[in-house]
C-alpha cells in the first residue's frame, strides 16, 4: 500500500493521463537500483492507508556514480499538495543533502498548498523555502516541472538554479486559471497562462524536453557537467583529446563572412572549439541573441557566453543581460570557468528598453560578470563594440586572457555609425554621389586604421590576436594556466546587485 497509496484507482488515473508515478520518475533519474527510498510509510496525522507517503516520495541515489538527493510529487495523493508530513520529509532531505553535500533534484507535479491544513501547509512551505537558502551556492538544485504546478510548487523551484519543463505536459502559474476565472472573471487557458514553451520564452523555465525521458536525461547530463558541491571539482571527462590542429579546427580560418553585417550560427563555432563538439545548452528560448551553456574544455567543464549573430545581430537586450547574469552566477558559484566569445554590435537602444528598466537590470550583468573570482577568458571573434564590448568579458573588468581573431573589430561603434556622425561636415554640399565615397572611404580607413585587433593588443587590452583555427588548443592552454587561480576579499557582509 505505500508503494502505491492511491491504489488501484490512482494507477488508472495516471495511465488515463500518460504520466508516470513518481517511484518511475525516480527511476529516470537515478542509475539502475541505486534509489534509497527514505519516509516511505510516513502518514499524516490521523490520515487513512491512501495517506502512506503523504504526497511525496523522498531518497537518494546515484547519478553517473555520484550521491543525488531527490524528492517526487505523488499526484494521486491528495494532488501532491504540501501537507505537514511532506514538508517535514521534504525539508529533512534537503537537510541530508546540505550535511554531504549532494545536488538536490525535486520533481514537482503540485497543486501547491494544502487548503485543508490551513497555516500547516504554508508554514511547511516556508521551511522549505529556508532550506533552499542552505543549499543554495552549495550544492546544485534542479527542478523539473511536470503536470499543473501552482503557487507555492512554484515559487519554490524557482529559488532552485534550473528549472527542466516537459513540452505540452507542464504547466507554471502562481494562480491557477480556474481561481482567476472565479476571483477576478480572467478567462484564460492553462496553455496561455503558463505552458512549459511560454514559461520558457519568458526566461522562467531553463529547458524544454520533448518527453519525461528525455527530460530526465537532460537533467543527468547536466549534472555531469557540475561540482556535487562548491567545495569539489566536475568530474573530468575524457581529457586529452585531438592534441594538434585538426581539420575541423582550420575550418573555422574560412568560416567568418566576408560581410560584417552578415548573420551565422554560433553554434556552429562552438562545435568547433569545444570537446566533442558538445554544448549543453541553458535558456534556448529565453533571449536567443545570446547563448549560454555548458561544455568541456580538455575534459574540464566550462561555461560559455556567446552572442548569436543570427538573433537580432547578437546585439544585447534587457532580457539577454539577465540571462547572461544569472548563468554567469552559476558557474562561479560551483568553481566552473567562464569563457566568452564575442561578436556583438552593441547594447539595445530606445524607449520599450528604457521602459524595462535596462539600465538597473542590464547593470545586473557587468555586477555579476565583475563578481565572478573563476577564470574568466574572452575571444573578440568580430564586432565589440560599445558597452557591449566592455560587459562581454574585456579586461578592464576582469578577464584574465583575452584573444581576438584577426577578423576583430573592436571600437565605440561600427564603421558605418561612425561615418554618419564624423563625415557629416566634409558631406555638406555634396551631391549624393560624392557624399557617399567620401563615407565609404571612411568606412575602409575606420576599419583598417581605429577598429582592428592591433591596436587594442598594442595597448595591452588584448593579449594574442591568434589565427582561429588555434583558439581550440589556445583556450586549453590558457584554461591550464588559470586552473588554480585564487581570489582574496576583503570581508563584508554580502555584495549589493542592482536588483
Amino acid at each position: 500500500m505505500a508503494k502505491e497509496p492511491g491504489g488501484e484507482q490512482a494507477i488508472a488515473k495516471r495511465a488515463a493521463k500518460g504520466i508516470c508515478s513518481p517511484r518511475a520518475r525516480l527511476e529516470m533519474l537515478f542509475d539502475p537500483g541505486t534509489f534509497v527510498e527514505v519516509g516511505g510509510l510516513v502518514k499524516a496525522p490521523g490520515a487513512s492507508e491512501a495517506g502512506y507517503g503523504d504526497g511525496v516520495v523522498t531518497g537518494h541515489g546515484l547519478v553517473f556514480g555520484r550521491p543525488v538527493a531527490a524528492f517526487s510529487h505523488d499526484q494521486t495523493v491528495m494532488g501532491g499538495s504540501v501537507g505537514e508530513m511532506f514538508g517535514r520529509k521534504v525539508s529533512t532531505l534537503m537537510e541530508w543533502a546540505g550535511k554531504l553535500g549532494c545536488p538536490m533534484v525535486g520533481i514537482n507535479d503540485s497543486a501547491g498548498a494544502r487548503i485543508q491544513d490551513a497555516v500547516t501547509s504554508l508554514a511547511w512551505y516556508a521551511e522549505m523555502g529556508r532550506r533552499n537558502d542552505l543549499l543554495s551556492g552549495l550544492a546544485p538544485q534542479v527542478s523539473i516541472i511536470l503536470g499543473k504546478c501552482a503557487g507555492g510548487a512554484v515559487y519554490t523551484p524557482a529559488n532552485t538554479d534550473i528549472l527542466v519543463g516537459v513540452e505540452d505536459k507542464s504547466y507554471m502559474f502562481v494562480t491557477g486559471p480556474e481561481i482567476l476565472k472565479a476571483v477576478n472573471g480572467e478567462d484564460i487557458s492553462a496553455e496561455d497562462l503558463g505552458s512549459a514553451h511560454n514559461q520558457a520564452r519568458w526566461g522562467n523555465i531553463h529547458h524544454v524536453a520533448a518527453d519525461e525521458k528525455a527530460a530526465f536525461e537532460w537533467v543527468r547530463e547536466y549534472l555531469q557537467y557540475m561540482p556535487s558541491s562548491c567545495w569539489e571539482t566536475p568530474p573530468v571527462i575524457n581529457p586529452g583529446l585531438e592534441p594538434e590542429v585538426t581539420d575541423s579546427d582550420r575550418e573555422l580560418n574560412t568560416f567568418m563572412p566576408d560581410s560584417d553585417n552578415a548573420g551565422y550560427d554560433m553554434r556552429d563555432i562552438l562545435v568547433k572549439l569545444f570537446d566533442d563538439g558538445a554544448f549543453h545548452e541553458i535558456g534556448e528560448l529565453f533571449a536567443p541573441n545570446i547563448l549560454t551553456g555548458f561544455a568541456r574544455v580538455d575534459g574540464h567543464s566550462v561555461g560559455v557566453v556567446a552572442n548569436q549573430p543570427s538573433v537580432m545581430a547578437g546585439t544585447l537586450d534587457t532580457d539577454a543581460s539577465e540571462k547572461a547574469t544569472r548563468f554567469v552566477r552559476i558557474c562561479n558559484a560551483f568553481n566552473i570557468p567562464l569563457i566568452f566569445l564575442v561578436d556583438t554590435p552593441g547594447i539595445l537602444p530606445g524607449l520599450v528598453e528604457e521602459e524595462k528598466g535596462t539600465i538597473r537590470r542590464s547593470g545586473k550583468f557587468l555586477y555579476a560578470y565583475v563578481e565572478a573570482d573563476v577564470p574568466k577568458i574572452t575571444v573578440v571573434l568580430r564586432k565589440a563594440y560599445g558597452g557591449a564590448y566592455a560587459v562581454m568579458g574585456c579586461k578592464q573588468l576582469g578577464a584574465d586572457i583575452n584573444f581576438a581573431w584577426p577578423t576583430a573589430k573592436i571600437a565605440v561603434m561600427g564603421a558605418e555609425s561612425a561615418a554618419v556622425l564624423l563625415t557629416r561636415k566634409q558631406t555638406e554640399g555634396l551631391s549624393a554621389a560624392a557624399a557617399d565615397k567620401v563615407r565609404r572611404d571612411f568606412i575602409d580607413f575606420y576599419n583598417v586604421m581605429m577598429a582592428n585587433p592591433y591596436l587594442a593588443a598594442e595597448k595591452g587590452y588584448i593579449d594574442a590576436v591568434i589565427e582561429p583555427a588555434q583558439t581550440r588548443l589556445q583556450l586549453r592552454k590558457a584554461l591550464a594556466q588559470l586552473r588554480d587561480k585564487k581570489v582574496l576579499r576583503a570581508p563584508r557582509k554580502h555584495f549589493l546587485m542592482p536588483i
